[in-house]
């Protein structure tokens, strides 16, 4: 049987991930939101500025029949199309036009896919996403600049198949400390958001094929 251990970091302490529940306008859209990194669950938990404590969850996936898309295996394009469907990077009346035909051309179907994976957009990787769409980075170092920061990977649990193949440990639960890991958290975004002004200033960004030209 095949299985990976997942965290999720929360500040609820008694949990129960559940199809149908969640957030449209997350990442990539309603679904139960998990990640391989124990440090990474740990800071998620608390990224809030409300000072609260929190708790990681910790989770086994049966992958065994599972069908599972992962998005650092593809075209970056493919997962920016996808990030567009949920989230806006812009609020002008050209990136609505102009998403729409991204979307049109780059996005892949999901649907029929139990779990997505791929990187997580808050913080820094959103802010890479709108800098993308201003015409600001090139598309040859989306990748390089998605590598920066150890911002992380996340599971998104999207089918009823997968919710039953989820099964928690609770003996494995732990408080997660606000004064401790919320510092880390934001530490990691500002030197992830640094790195990335740095390259994005650097000469190895063209600046030639950028989105209004991919379109």
């Amino acid at each position: 049987m095949s299985q990976i251990i997942l965290y999720h970091g929360n500040n609820a302490q008694e949990i129960l991930p559940t199809y149908g529940l969640g957030n449209d306008r997350h990442d990539y859209g309603r679904g139960f939101y998990l990640t391989e990194s124990r440090e990474l669950a740990m800071e998620w938990a608390v990224c809030r500025p409300d000072e609260l404590n929190g708790w990681l969850h910790l989770f086994t996936l049966r992958t065994d029949e599972l069908s599972i898309l992962d998005f650092t295996q593809l075209h970056i394009l493919s997962w920016l199309a996808e990030l567009m469907k949920h989230r806006d990077a812009a609020d002008s009346k050209r990136y609505r036009m102009l998403s729409t035909k991204f979307i049109d051309k780059y996005a892949i179907d999901t649907t029929s896919y139990d779990v997505i994976k791929g990187w997580r957009a808050n913080a820094s990787y959103f802010y890479i996403a709108k800098a993308f769409v201003r015409d600001e980075i090139d598309v040859d170092i989306l990748e390089d600049l998605l590598s920066l920061g150890g911002l992380g990977i996340q599971y998104c649990l999207k089918s009823q198949k997968a919710f039953k193949n989820i099964i928690e440990d609770t003996s494995a639960m732990e408080p997660v400390d606000f004064t401790k890991f919320n510092p880390k958290y934001n530490t990691r975004d500002i030197n992830a958001r640094e790195k990335m002004r740095q390259l994005i200033n650097s000469d190895k960004n063209k600046v030639i094929n950028v989105f209004s030209t991919l379109i």
